[in-house]
């Protein structure tokens, strides 16, 4: 059991040391979140089973402190709402639980994040292609494969398929964002 312990992490380092050569897509995607906050903008993010609760995460991580203290900074995660879920996924489909989200309560400036390891969520991609009419920007937090890299404004798309390696690269570039957004909102007040 402990070898499998130690490759696991060996799995996990190797695919983090190879994350720089996603950094410029990082620093992009941060500049505009910080630009959509400090024009009193939202964040919103969505993602389905373990990206539901990235998506969760990050938008506390913004509304409540990441690491100072601080006003609340306005993040939404769309995968709350037992009820808007229930109810859209019975009434209409399940393709269309964000897409909803985003058009009731999202705003032209905004910034949508959708967070998906395979880049192929179906109810994130026509999330995506409503919040681009609405002019709201999105940005995707995915893997190496699927659809979502070409559709979002900004693709931060780690380079690796194996889902948990990738997961565990999400959390840490979702905390590099937060960080870089908290830090921004604090020198401009």
């Amino acid at each position: 059991m402990e070898n499998r312990i130690h490759e696991i992490i060996e799995e996990s380092l190797k695919l983090h040391t190879r994350l720089g050569g996603i950094v410029p897509m990082i620093g992009r995607a941060a500049g505009v979140m910080v630009a959509a906050i400090a024009r009193g903008n939202k964040i919103m993010f969505a993602g389905n089973g373990g990206s539901a609760a990235d998506a969760q995460h990050l938008a506390a991580e913004l509304v409540n402190r990441f690491r100072k203290e601080r006003q609340p900074l306005a993040g939404l995660a769309l995968t709350t709402d037992t009820s808007i879920l229930t109810a859209v996924g019975n009434d209409y489909a399940f393709d269309e639980i964000f897409s909803k989200q985003v058009r009731a309560l999202g705003r032209e400036g905004d910034v949508l994040m959708g967070i998906s390891t395979s880049g192929n969520s179906r109810n994130i991609l026509k999330a995506m292609d409503d919040a681009r009419e609405m002019g709201i920007l999105t940005v995707a937090l995915t893997g190496e494969g699927g659809t979502m890299k070409e559709k979002a404004d900004f693709a931060i798309a780690v380079p690796d398929g194996n889902t948990p390696r990738v997961q565990e690269a999400h959390i840490l570039i979702g905390h590099i964002l937060c960080e870089l957004i908290e830090n921004e909102s604090l020198k401009a007040v």
